[in-house]
C-alpha cells in the first residue's frame, strides 16, 4: 500500500483530498500538514521515510508548495509529488513540471480526475519495479512517454498503456482460459486494481476480452473477464 502525505492549509480541502485518497484501496493517508515547513520537518524525520506520494497545495503560509518541492528535490527525498492549486498560472505549472511532479491538479477538480493522478503515480511506480537490471531504449521511451515528459507517442498503443504490462495481462488471461474477476487478476499478476481496470477497459475497447457482470456474489456485483 502506498503511503500519502497531504500538505494543504485549507482544512476542508485537506479533508476532501484525504477522502478521495482513501477511496482507493492501494493508498492510505499517513499525515496531513498545514504548510510546507511542517511537511519538510515530517519528511526529513524518521516517520517520513516511508512516504511514497505527497499531494501538495501551491499557496501556503511559511513555505509555499513550489519552494517545498525544491527542498524535497534538494534533500533527495524518495517521494513523488502531485501539485494542487486554485490558480491556473502557466509559470507555476512550468516550474513544477521542471521539478518533476507526477501531475498538476487545478481546483476545483473532480473525483475522477483525482483518481487519474493517482493512477499515473501507480503506473510510474509499477513501470520502475518491472524494469530489468539492464534497461533498453524501448523501455526508457515507454516510461518517459507514460510520464508525459516527452512527446514520444506510440503509434499502436494509447498513452498510459505499456506494452510489457499489456502482454503480461494478455498472457495471464490466455493461461486462465475462463472467467476471472479484476481482483483475481490484480492479486495473481501483482498489479494494482486501478491499473487492472485501466488495461481491461482498453482490452474491451479493442475487443480482445469479453466482460459480464456477476450478480451471484452475495454482495456488490463484480465484473468478470475472459479472452474473446
Amino acid at each position: 500500500m502506498y503511503k500519502v502525505l497531504i500538505v494543504e492549509d485549507d482544512p476542508m480541502v485537506a479533508m476532501i483530498n484525504e477522502q478521495y485518497v482513501c477511496k482507493n484501496k492501494d493508498f492510505c493517508v499517513v499525515k496531513t500538514c498545514r504548510n510546507g515547513q511542517e511537511a519538510l520537518d515530517f519528511l526529513t524525520g524518521p516517520e517520513g521515510e516511508g512516504i511514497n506520494l505527497v499531494i501538495m497545495d501551491v499557496f501556503m503560509p511559511y513555505l509555499n508548495g513550489v519552494e517545498t518541492l525544491k527542498k524535497i528535490r534538494e534533500n533527495k527525498l524518495h517521494c513523488e509529488v502531485i501539485m494542487v492549486t486554485a490558480a491556473n498560472d502557466p509559470a507555476t505549472l512550468e516550474e513544477t513540471m521542471h521539478l518533476g511532479v507526477i501531475d498538476f491538479l487545478i481546483k476545483p477538480f473532480a473525483y475522477e480526475r483525482f483518481q487519474v493522478a493517482l493512477e499515473k503515480f501507480m503506473a510510474n511506480e509499477e513501470a520502475f519495479r518491472a524494469a530489468n537490471q539492464t534497461i533498453d531504449q524501448s523501455y526508457v521511451d515507454s516510461l518517459i512517454s507514460n510520464q508525459g515528459s516527452a512527446r514520444i507517442v506510440d503509434k499502436e498503443l494509447p498513452k498510459g498503456i505499456q506494452e510489457k504490462t499489456l502482454n503480461l495481462l494478455i498472457d495471464f488471461m490466455k493461461n486462465k482460459g475462463g472467467w476471472v474477476t479484476g481482483d483475481q487478476i490484480s492479486e495473481e499478476v501483482g498489479l494494482s486494481s486501478v491499473t487492472v481496470r485501466h488495461y481491461m477497459s482498453y482490452l474491451l475497447e479493442t475487443k480482445q476480452v469479453k466482460a459480464e457482470i456477476n450478480y451471484e456474489t452475495g454482495g456488490r456485483p463484480s465484473m468478470l473477464y475472459r479472452m474473446a
